[in-house]
């Protein structure tokens, strides 16, 4: 398939620094060692911060309240209701359900949310406000009982007032000033003050990235995501001043976030690029926006927009903008996304901020096989059977055939126990069955 790179960049990557993973395993290690003075120890050693208390005090969480003004009050709210009922209508279309397969075979699935969830809150560079309800309003939506949520604290030890105030209206039980690997190790294994819980979720930086993937297995995790993406699907029809502008609401983020432009028309992408060179001086975040441009920026122009869908499958962005004349034409061939943004009226600032849809998603391919976090991250799909004596009695030689091929012998004579009835005996005889000592085949019976 024809490519006109314009603007290229090298492929991204998830691997991690030797140095970062060794450095993680030593604060891992520090945390289960030593507990909440290990915790205290890492604070002031990363953050400069000694806080004897780890936990957020009711006193700390009026002072945030009261710290902000109510249009910033008010502004919180709404993106925590927003995302609330977009979840609540997601979780009203999740079920379990049972059926009788066969007689006497009754099968199912239960949806049963985790017990413990730990939520992590990023500081960074910008206190992500809208972070908390994207992970925690899901976890308490699907019914987690205890929600435990961990964001850095500034240099007077406290958690950005804005920050904390959408951490605890977004439902957090358990708010604690603990940032970076430490706290994904305190909420994975638990300290004296820190409960520890069934699962880890929430974005970060490297450190936060590895310490998930080093307690993995023993808590379970939502995925493992890089810096933020965003390809923009650009037809004729498409404003090169929003485009350009689009592109780079993501790559001020980071100087490894990643823009991508895919255009089938020539003009609309060399137009897009000298509108981005043009928007960057006037930007408050222009060095990290123009570093992540530079070193991350790519331009691809292709010949229609079945080209584009490919292009767009190949690179699974974690942010799909498709600005085309009809967006909803091409929905049924893009499959590879953590959001999808569509129309000229739809940039990734809606989702990432305020419209309700969730932007803890997936980067750097990790779209090809994982969705975001929704209401389901947080939800256990646990089977059940129930059989009575005839359905075991038909069910049990089929078992034993597959037992006594494996040559798991316990496991045969505990379904040949169930054949009772000289039908099972009859099919067990039919599939040749060599009886484990479970069952007798012989006339006589």
């Amino acid at each position: 398939m024809p490519r006109d790179y314009l603007k290229s960049a090298a492929d991204p990557s998830l691997e991690i620094p030797h140095d970062v993973t060794t450095s993680v395993r030593d604060i891992v290690d520090t945390v289960r060692q030593d507990d909440d003075a290990g915790v205290r120890a890492l604070t002031k050693k990363f953050d400069n911060v000694e806080r004897e208390q780890l936990r957020v005090s009711d006193a700390e969480l009026d002072a945030a309240a009261d710290a902000l003004t109510e249009a910033e009050r008010r502004t919180i709210d709404n993106t925590i209701e927003n995302v609330r009922a977009f979840h609540e209508e997601q979780f009203s279309h999740v079920a379990g359900f049972e059926r009788e397969f066969e007689e006497g075979i009754t099968l199912g699935t239960r949806l049963v949310p985790v017990e413990r969830a730990g939520v992590y809150v990023p500081g960074g560079r910008k206190p992500l406000v809208a972070a908390p309800a994207m992970t925690v309003v899901p976890a308490v939506i699907a019914g987690v009982e205890h929600v435990v949520a961990c964001a850095p604290p500034q240099a007077d030890g406290s958690i950005q007032p804005a920050q904390l105030y959408a951490i605890d209206r977004a439902g957090a039980d358990e708010i604690f000033a603990i940032g970076g690997a430490q706290a994904i190790a305190a909420m994975a294994y638990g300290t004296e003050t820190v409960p520890s819980v069934d699962m880890v979720t929430g974005p970060g930086n490297v450190f936060v990235i590895e310490a998930k993937r080093q307690v993995y297995g023993h808590v379970g995790i939502d995925f493992l995501a890089g810096p933020t993406e965003v390809a923009i699907i650009a037809d004729e029809s498409a404003d090169p001043e929003l485009v350009a502008t689009d592109l780079l609401a993501q790559a001020e983020h980071d100087p490894r976030s990643r823009a991508i432009l895919i255009s089938t028309d020539r003009h609309i992408a060399e137009a897009s690029m000298a509108a981005l060179d043009e928007q960057l001086p006037t930007l408050r975040t222009e060095e990290v926006a123009r570093a992540s441009w530079d070193e991350n920026g790519e331009v691809v122009v292709v010949d229609d927009l079945s080209a584009a869908t490919e292009v767009a499958n190949d690179y699974a962005p974690e942010h799909l903008q498709v600005m085309v004349d009809e967006p909803r034409a091409l929905i049924d061939n893009l499959h590879n996304y953590g959001s999808l943004f569509l129309g000229h009226h739809a940039p990734v600032v809606f989702g990432d901020k305020a419209v309700g849809t969730n932007h803890t998603l997936p980067t750097i391919e990790v779209a090809k096989y994982s969705g975001g976090i929704n209401v389901t991250t947080y939800l256990k799909v646990l089977t059940h059977q129930e059989l009575t004596a005839e359905g075991a009695d038909h069910i049990a030689p089929w078992a034993a055939k597959i037992c006594e091929m494996e040559g798991t012998h316990a496991h045969q004579i505990s379904a040949e126990k169930r054949i009772t009835s000289e039908a099972g005996r009859d099919l067990a005889r039919d599939l040749e069955l060599v009886t484990g000592g479970g069952v007798s085949l012989s006339q006589e019976d």
